[in-house]
């Protein structure tokens, strides 16, 4: 990737999102994803889908197969029952991160087991191109709870080198990273220096540094990634931020 990059700050708001919307399921999506494409916005970096999904209880997407793609999903509310063609299932919680490599072929499931009315899932997937394709497919989960109580960003998972003694989940992809964090009132956090960077705001409300403020479902994508810092709301936040090295082609 080139050095000589422009510093920029593209803000997406959540209310321009390409939307799905069926009686079982509430989908926003932050890139070009099903029936919904616009060439100008198919992926940043190496991120090709940012989906913020409710899925209400007793309902979910049924078998359905993926390649070549790296998966993570965080869940913000309820949970997420996972079972795939290898033999692995989870339950994804708050605070537990799963990866699903899809290598050379899977097939997977992602359920709301839940009864209830109030008992929606609520979680954002998101998929990187893998740097490597034809892997094995694989599956981790890990939860990282206790070190988002610090409220800095909690490497969630990577590929980077720098990353190998963290504990984070690894993914097949040397060039990105996701970390995820939960800021109280007035905290600040800075976001990684790096080419490319994304920033999601799965709750609360930030203040970004030359930018202004982002909502709950709003993004900032940033090209030169100098480590602005983002001040977090009356109400605090949880954003997830990926750090990336490498675009596509």
């Amino acid at each position: 990737m080139s050095t000589t990059l422009t510093p920029a700050v593209d803000v997406r708001r959540a209310g321009d999102r390409f939307a799905t919307r069926i009686d079982w399921l509430d989908s926003k999506h932050s890139f070009s994803f099903g029936s919904h494409y616009d060439p100008d916005n198919t992926h940043f970096g190496v991120l090709m889908v940012s989906n913020d999904d409710v899925v209400r209880a007793g309902s979910g997407f049924d078998t359905h197969p993926h390649r070549d793609m790296e998966i993570v999903t965080w869940v913000l509310d309820g949970s997420l029952v996972h079972q795939d063609s290898t033999g692995h299932s989870g339950l994804i919680t708050p605070g537990l991160a799963q990866r699903m490599s899809a290598g050379t072929g899977i097939l997977h499931s992602e359920k709301n087991d839940a009864v209830g009315a109030a008992t929606d899932v609520h979680f954002v997937q998101m998929w990187v191109v893998p740097d490597e394709s034809g892997v094995a497919p694989g599956y981790e989960q890990l939860d990282i709870s206790s070190e988002l109580d610090g409220g800095g960003l909690v490497v969630v998972a990577s590929g980077m080198g720098k990353h190998a003694s963290d504990k984070a989940i690894s993914i097949s992809q040397q060039h990105a990273a996701l970390y995820a964090a939960r800021p109280t009132a007035g905290a600040v956090v800075s976001l990684p220096t790096s080419p490319l960077a994304h920033l999601f705001v799965a709750r609360g409300a930030v203040e970004l540094e030359s930018a202004g403020v982002l909502q709950a479902g709003d993004s900032a994508r940033i090209t030169a990634s100098d480590g602005r810092r983002l001040t977090a709301g009356p109400d605090g936040a949880e954003v997830l931020v990926w750090e990336m090295h490498a675009t596509l082609g």
